[in-house]
């Protein structure tokens, strides 16, 4: 019989070690010569020994050192025949498995002695003895090391966990509410025989509760084609269509084969817009599908939901058989579509089911489309083209390459796009971040063209009610030229917005400082914000009025005599000089006329505002927190 110690110290310059190391080796400290010993009753296979990361299975036998057992895993000595599952370095388990277990080959089968110290006396042994044992004294453990493999966790708990039998193909796997084809049989764990044949593949919807749920878990982590066992413990062993009787089961092994999955995506996650792929297209999902703006091409047929043979649009039909054309962030097509197909891979086929507010009430809608109509859409994408890399151009080119989508900016702008047209120049300027001028007349140019994008995303967010978001675009021009007057006056409209009059004063009496031209633009900006003043005075008295005019006791009802008064500390009042779109892009002010401003309480998120419908989109990815490049 041979001692097992805690070996050499490692060398002085190893790498630093992670808390779990660090807690076992402190552990391994309390081995010393004698505590752990071990003989060879049957030679195990190969020359491979289970490392940290692999599940073991073994069947344990503890005996006293006079041969009397006093636990079991097996049968014949009073166990329930189902062997023990242990991961090493995440289990928890005594001292003499942790060291033991790592000294064995498959197949072995090893008599280990060990002093109280090493199994359950141990100073905070991280597991509890069972009744009646006898943790004082010296035993010895018989263990049959079965099988041992590289381990997937899937569950945190260590209660599902997958072995792969053979490697799938891709890495998508599937996910709620895909729709998955799987061969699958079942077995307990002692080797009893519950869904004996797989030759027909078994059809369900994840998600569903139509497998146990252990087990879904394991097929979420499955690529197509993918072979593996997947150990279940009864935690996760839930009642299903595929296993309504668990009666008993204390663990179940599953063997899967995914033959195949149908991508469904639910974009919203309400279920109202749904995606459903029906033919797979090229390349991997979805580094290859058209996530950026670009040109796309798309045959599709679109019908009533409810009326399947209503069709009310078929490019193969009404366009002379050819393909859509558009490009995507352009508002160019209903929302629910771009959405849909953003997430398409070339060749791919999908059908998509849309609720009317993304469909076509808030889009122009097709004549025989009523009014709040759900719809259906059988898109195919052909392809698409993406934008061209400015890599490699000269500065001249890369400012014509600007423009094209700085006016298409302003366009979207012109048709009430806000949160389009504010992406197209937050792209432009996401992109000067790797522009370089060359000279002094390139970086005019360009400093130009930056502080125009700047302010013209200060006036989208005016229009969607972003009034500090907009502050702080026009403070991106004001940091670098104080004396800007453009930006002085939109930002200074923007305070007015929000209800801080002394700064908008302030930016409106600045600008007649610095230009006179501007006197007559500054002078009607300072009296809307005098009546903006006298409207707010004007609303407070009201609502306020007779609160300190009653007698001792008496209670006054604020704000009773008018309605509106209440919200006055919560929005203000829309208001700014009409602006016109001069040559670099941005809008230039024209004093005396006064358009209304939308306001709106929603605030959209940051990937929001760079893309509208990116927050929906990377949601129904499961990437909630992707950054878009």
């Amino acid at each position: 019989m041979s001692h097992i110690d805690a070996g050499d110290p490692p060398p002085a310059a190893a790498k630093k070690k992670s808390p779990a190391e660090e807690a076992a080796e402190k552990r391994r400290e309390k081995l010393t010569p004698g505590s752990l010993m071990k003989a060879v009753i049957r030679s195990g296979s190969g020359d491979a020994n289970p490392t940290d990361g692999d599940q073991v299975i073994i069947h344990c036998t503890t005996r006293t050192m006079d041969g009397i057992v006093v636990n079991s895993t097996r049968r014949e000595h009073g166990g329930k025949g189902i062997p023990l599952r242990f991961v090493l370095g995440r289990s928890k388990m005594i001292l003499g498995f942790a060291e033991g277990f790592p000294a064995m080959l498959k197949g072995e089968i090893a008599m280990f002695k060990m002093e109280p110290k090493i199994h359950y006396a141990e100073d905070d042994c991280p597991v509890t003895a069972p009744d009646g044992f006898p943790k004082d004294d010296e035993l010895q453990f018989e263990i049959e090391m079965l099988d041992f493999f590289k381990a997937k966790v899937i569950s945190e708990d260590l209660e599902v966990i997958k072995k792969i039998v053979d490697e799938g193909k891709g890495w998508e796997t599937p996910r709620e509410p895909y729709e998955v084809t799987a061969r699958i049989t079942a077995r307990t764990a002692d080797g009893k025989d519950i869904l004996p044949s797989k030759e027909v593949p078994y059809f369900f919807t994840l998600g569903k509760s139509e497998v146990p749920k252990g087990l879904e878990m394991g097929i979420g982590s499955m690529a197509r084609k993918e072979k593996a066992t997947i150990y279940v413990s009864s935690t996760y062993l839930t009642e299903s269509s595929l296993m309504p009787q668990l009666e008993g089961l204390e663990e179940v092994h599953f063997e899967v084969e995914l033959v195949q999955f149908t991508q469904v995506r639910d974009m919203l996650g309400d279920g109202r817009l749904i995606k459903r792929r029906v033919v797979d297209g090229r390349g991997e999902f979805p580094m290859d599908c058209p996530l950026h703006d670009s040109l796309l091409r798309v045959h599709y047929k679109g019908m009533l939901l409810d009326e399947p043979n209503s069709v009310f649009y078929d490019t193969k039909i009404d366009n002379d058989g050819e393909p859509l054309e558009f490009c995507s962030g352009e508002g160019l097509v209903p929302e629910g579509f771009e959405m849909c197909v953003r997430l398409m891979l070339p060749g791919e086929k999908s059908i998509v089911t849309c609720p009317p507010d993304f469909a076509y009430d808030k889009f122009p809608r097709p004549a025989n489309v009523p009014e709040g109509a759900h719809v259906r859409w059988e898109i195919e994408l052909l392809g698409f083209e993406v934008p061209k890399d400015w890599t490699g151009l000269n500065f001249k080119e890369i400012m014509e390459e600007a423009d094209k989508i700085k006016n298409t900016g302003n366009r979207l702008f012109k048709e009430g796009k806000f949160e389009l047209a504010k992406a197209k120049y937050e792209k432009l300027l996401r992109e000067y971040n790797h522009v370089h001028p060359q000279d002094d007349e390139e970086g005019k140019v360009f400093a130009n063209s930056r502080n125009s994008l700047h302010l013209n995303v200060a006036a989208c967010y005016q229009k969607i009610g972003e009034y500090r978001k907009s502050i702080e675009a026009c403070n991106k021009v004001l940091d670098a030229n104080p004396v800007h007057v453009k930006a002085l006056y939109r930002r200074g409209m923007s305070y007015m917005l929000c209800g801080d009059f002394d700064d908008a004063r302030n930016d409106f009496e600045k600008m007649i400082a610095v230009d006179k031209s501007s006197e007559p633009d500054a002078t009607a900006a300072l009296l809307k914000l005098k009546q903006k003043e006298q409207e707010i005075e004007k609303k407070a008295r009201k609502q306020f009025k007779g609160l300190f005019d009653k007698k001792p006791g008496e209670i006054s009802e604020v704000g009773a005599e008018s309605e509106g008064a209440k919200n006055a500390g919560d929005k203000a009042v829309s208001g700014e000089a009409v602006t016109s779109t001069d040559r670099d892009g941005s809008e230039k002010p024209s004093p005396r006329a006064e358009p209304d401003y939308a306001f709106e309480e929603e605030r959209p998120g940051l990937i929001g505002r760079i893309w509208p419908s990116a927050r929906r989109i990377f949601s129904s990815l499961g990437l909630n927190r992707c950054t878009i490049l």
